[in-house]
């Protein structure tokens, strides 16, 4: 019967913690969805060519404004390094988009306190200036290099898949006329419930964890596990402990909040904290994905680099927060109070409530109101792509699908037929794959130019072949009979 009663509480406790944080939760995915809707992304690689300030600060805003998924983010962060632009970059970019977003402060704020809010974002900026000032140690030309060829390679293998799979690059509205038009809002109101679908089990799995954490384990194994009253040593170690954990937790995204709460109930430091929550970009599922896209040498590179960004991230904010008296002196007794009350956040969860099922009501109607042009819903994890911009694609069926990573990808052409039973991932391939007369196909990527605005162009075999970026360019004039072949083949 204990047990019984310790699993009930368990599961009582992981319920409250979802309800206390469920009005931010969709204000916060709802107003990402609007960012990620009318911020147009589809010319990133072309201003992340290299990692000055100023790169890096429209890397981090451009972060910002996309999907808190760390799949995602680590899928956009390889195209986009594939496409041509800075490593460093790309990682600032993956940095910030996990860190930097709208969703994880205001989960942060209400389940732990605005301190950590504050500290995410300001912890998260200190983080990429010192990923920028380490870089170089890490990320050593040669090892980029051969980064960039092998993500080439891959890409020239599965060319006849993608070859010809993504369409003409679609005219863009203004912003006045997008925020004016019904299907912008469709657009915004389908990534915020294609986010929250993706990232459902991440969020379901930390919400349980945290629940039996807070409940099951004893303050005693918190104390054996955390230094305690050894002053500076006690928040180095903290800080080092916090990444380790997220690392064998294998939970990441926004689900690790509610970890974070479990932990600081249980002792860890605030710079603990910090580092933990960064650190959901080294999960052991994500290592694994780094190691496919880049090789182990490099991986484990990222992975130092991170470590070291992570630890030294959550120490300052710690020092700098503990300077200005910001650091909250109490732990809660338990995480959440674990019943109903009639207070703020049972009347504004009603009225969110109310909102998600606005945003449901335009997710369902998008096609009837104009919305999801340019658009595929990726028929794994269910997550919104731009197809121009989709990290990776398959054919099945006559079919081209879109993906939002190429784990995604993987699991879909290992099981075609379990995924392939919706319409919004999947275009025919006559209609995507036939260029205007004055639009020529990038043999590298497949991505439709138009060749006045091309990045790049090169003579082969008395013809002239247009890229969409130098980083495509690049890749044909090492080896450009192989690609030249491939697209014949496609």
């Amino acid at each position: 019967m204990q047990v019984l009663a310790a699993i009930a509480d368990s599961l009582r406790t992981a319920f409250f913690m979802f309800w206390d944080t469920l009005w931010p939760l969709i204000f916060g995915f709802g107003l990402s969805g609007v960012v990620q809707a009318f911020v147009s992304r589809s010319d990133m690689q072309r201003v992340m060519g290299d990692h000055r300030p100023k790169t890096l600060g429209i890397a981090s805003i451009l972060g910002a404004a996309s999907s808190s998924c760390s799949y995602a983010a680590s899928a956009m962060a390889k195209s986009l390094f594939q496409k041509g632009a800075d490593f460093t970059t790309a990682m600032v970019f993956m940095l910030a988009s996990t860190n930097l977003v709208i969703e994880l402060g205001l989960v942060l704020w209400v389940l732990i306190g605005w301190q950590f809010a504050l500290s995410e974002y300001v912890g998260g900026i200190v983080m990429i200036a010192l990923l920028a000032l380490v870089a170089r140690f890490f990320f050593r030309p040669a090892l980029i290099e051969r980064a960039r060829q092998r993500l080439a390679e891959q890409s020239l293998s599965t060319a006849n898949e993608k070859s010809m799979g993504v369409a003409g690059k679609e005219p863009v509205a203004s912003l006045a006329q997008r925020l004016r038009s019904p299907a912008g809002w469709v657009n915004a109101a389908t990534y915020t419930m294609a986010d929250l679908v993706m990232l459902r089990r991440e969020m379901v799995v930390g919400y349980l964890v945290a629940g039996f954490l807070a409940v099951l384990v004893p303050n005693s194994l918190w104390n054996t596990i955390f230094f305690h009253d050894h002053g500076f040593a006690t928040s180095v170690e903290n800080v080092i402990v916090g990444p380790l954990i997220a690392i064998l937790s294998f939970v990441c995204s926004i689900g690790n909040v509610p970890l974070a709460a479990a932990l600081w109930k249980g002792g860890i430091s605030f710079g603990g904290v910090v580092s933990f929550i960064f650190a959901d970009l080294i999960t052991f599922p994500l290592l694994l994905i780094y190691r496919k896209f880049y090789g182990w040498a490099l991986t484990l590179r990222i992975l130092a680099a991170f470590w070291l960004v992570m630890a030294a991230a959550g120490l300052a904010t710690e020092y700098l927060f503990a300077g200005a008296g910001l650091v909250p002196v109490g732990r809660p007794a338990q995480v959440v109070q674990p019943s109903f009350q009639w207070n703020y956040t049972t009347y504004l969860n009603l009225v969110f409530l109310g909102v998600f099922g606005l945003l449901l009501w335009l997710y369902r109607n998008r096609e009837r109101l104009g919305g999801g042009a340019g658009y595929a819903i990726d028929p794994v994890c269910g997550m919104q792509v731009e197809r121009q911009l989709a990290p990776a694609t398959a054919g099945s069926g006559g079919q081209t699908y879109f993906f939002c990573s190429d784990r995604c990808r993987d699991r879909f052409v290992a099981d075609p037929d379990r995924f392939r039973a919706g319409d919004t991932g999947r275009f025919n391939d006559d209609e995507i794959r036939r260029p205007t007369m004055s639009q020529e196909i990038d043999p590298v990527c497949g991505m439709t130019v138009e060749p006045e605005s091309a990045a790049a162009k090169t003579e082969y075999a008395g013809k002239t072949y247009y890229f969409c970026n130098p980083g495509c360019a690049k890749a044909f004039e090492r080896k450009p009979e192989a690609f030249v072949d491939a697209t014949r083949s496609a």
